[in-house]
């Protein structure tokens, strides 16, 4: 009889069984277990496996404090997603958590309400308004909301070489009833960068690389529960078929465009721009 290699997938279970604290032994086991039956199922050859192992340093490479090719990988996968519905055991009364992406930079500048995180970009000025409130919408006082996104040719801050400032991206601080006003440029849907092994193995799939417009927002307030999430514009393309299968119900809202006058913030706009309100609710760090 052949041996299909579960005494050596056992004795290795064994192995990882005696890592600690008890929770990395459960999930070195778990990863174990899972790999040895995945190997099986498909009866990974030597040749598949050095393809692997090749692509994984590949994108160890490419990876750097700019660029997270690992973390990509996990978004097109649904493996980030599935992660963040996992651990997402919050009211269902707060805002919808969804990834964090490859493209987040630590230490943005904390701005006040009504910044212009756009200035000097071509783009439709957008002005995101709204309150920060807990569950039972009662302000958050000066909440302060990280918030990033890509330009009009779909790129991010860390995918530019020589800038050497801020671009797109600010912490707000929200006031002390909780409202906050965002003022940036429309977002543009994109593709996911290809040019890496993430790309090169979606070239080879029928899925569509594109990501839907989106904004990204990070909420990681005192006593409340960490929260990122995105917001999307309703009708905007690739909605139902985001690569990084980001996109729910609740994140989607109308941005409505008004003509030239004064902005929820009082600026004077000399051209059209668009208007989009939400409100962000925090569960409790205790949920």
């Amino acid at each position: 009889m052949t041996d299909s290699g579960e005494s050596l997938t056992e004795e290795a279970v064994r192995r990882w069984g005696t890592a600690h604290p008890p929770r990395m032994a459960e999930l070195m086991t778990g990863l174990v277990r899972h790999l040895h039956a995945f190997a099986r199922e498909v009866d990974l050859t030597t040749d598949e496996w050095m393809t692997a192992m090749d692509w994984l340093t590949r994108t160890g490479r490419i990876s750097d404090d700019k660029r997270q090719e690992f973390i990509l990988a996990s978004d097109v996968l649904g493996l980030s997603s599935l992660v963040v519905q996992l651990d997402q055991k919050s009211d269902e009364r707060a805002t919808p958590a969804t990834v964090l992406g490859p493209f987040h930079i630590d230490g943005s500048p904390v701005v006040e309400s009504g910044f212009d995180m756009s200035e000097g970009l071509s783009g439709t000025p957008l002005f995101i308004v709204g309150r920060v409130t807990d569950l039972y919408g009662r302000p958050v006082p000066s909440a302060v909301l990280d918030v990033w996104q890509a330009d009009v040719d779909g790129a991010y801050e860390s995918q530019l070489a020589d800038i050497d400032e801020a671009r797109l991206r600010a912490q707000y601080r929200a006031g002390a009833d909780g409202k906050y006003c965002v003022r940036t440029i429309a977002p543009l849907g994109y593709t996911i960068p290809m040019d890496g092994p993430v790309g090169e193995l979606i070239s080879r799939t029928g899925i569509s690389p594109y990501r839907p417009a989106h904004i990204h927002f990070l909420v990681d307030q005192p006593g409340y529960r960490r929260l990122v999430t995105h917001l999307f514009p309703a009708g905007t393309d690739h909605l139902d078929s985001d690569v990084v299968f980001g996109v729910k119900d609740a994140l989607v809202t109308p941005f409505v465009e008004y003509q030239p006058g004064p902005g929820p913030d009082g600026t004077i706009m000399d051209r059209p721009f668009l208007v989009t309100h939400y409100d962000f609710v925090l569960a409790p760090a205790s949920s």
